[in-house]
């Protein structure tokens, strides 16, 4: 991994003349994403993400904390909050912003640690890669649960930028789920190993939660087919 995103952030940071970061998926063209998105503050956030920090409580799990803007909101708040990104120079830009406690960490790999929250925010379904990863994910993210606690998780039904025919029918793939797209970054002339990002519509992650032995609400719908659900 050259860790292209967690160098753009830390550009940014470190004022290292940071550029706009591409982004390219198997369903859309390129795209320019402005790293100073992800530095925003509480008021320039999208509802759905203010919502979840609103019932964040306890102690909060922030699973690929990205720049940490959710970490550190939490954290002026008076909450005990891990931050945690499989990207070093991610990390390094949430410590320099002063997020106490920063970890260069993978979800799949945490251990003996127990969360009354965990937000998984910006798509946050988006590491689970593809549906049939989703219940490993869920399994996990449900073990570090703390008896009263909930995972508070959004992302988007992306049906909507497929074509339609003339009876009003999506044109999706047959092979896989529609909301599984392979993401490739470019920064600095530089381009990262595509991976693969996960879209999930809320009914199939409810199903998905139900099947894992979790409860789940919709809490909130955005502007744009977003959603931010509620697990516990």
């Amino acid at each position: 991994m050259l860790d292209l995103f967690g160098k753009a952030i830390l550009d940014f940071q470190t004022n290292n003349a940071p550029s706009a970061i591409i982004t390219e998926t198997t369903i859309s063209e390129t795209d320019e994403m402005d790293v100073a998105y992800l530095f925003r503050s509480f008021n320039e956030m999208p509802k759905i993400e203010k919502k979840a920090l609103q019932l964040a409580r306890g102690k909060v799990l922030d699973v690929g904390c990205g720049a940490g803007s959710h970490s550190l909101y939490l954290q002026e708040k008076g909450l005990e909050v891990t931050a945690i990104d499989i990207s070093p120079s991610a990390i390094k830009a949430c410590e320099l912003r002063g997020v106490k406690n920063a970890k260069v960490q993978n979800v799949l790999d945490l251990e003996n640690d127990k969360f009354d929250t965990i937000l998984l925010l910006m798509n946050g379904t988006g590491i689970f890669g593809t549906l049939a990863e989703t219940s490993k994910y869920l399994q996990k993210l449900k073990s570090l649960l703390s008896p009263n606690g909930q995972i508070l998780i959004d992302s988007s039904d992306i049906i909507y930028m497929f074509d339609e025919d003339e009876n009003g029918s999506k044109w999706v793939p047959t092979d896989s789920y529609y909301g599984e797209l392979i993401f490739t970054i470019s920064y600095k002339n530089k381009t990262e190993k595509p991976f693969p990002w996960l879209y999930l519509d809320y009914n199939t992650l409810k199903n998905a939660a139900h099947d894992a032995g979790l409860q789940i609400e919709l809490v909130q719908e955005g502007e744009h087919f977003d959603y931010l659900a509620r697990l516990y």
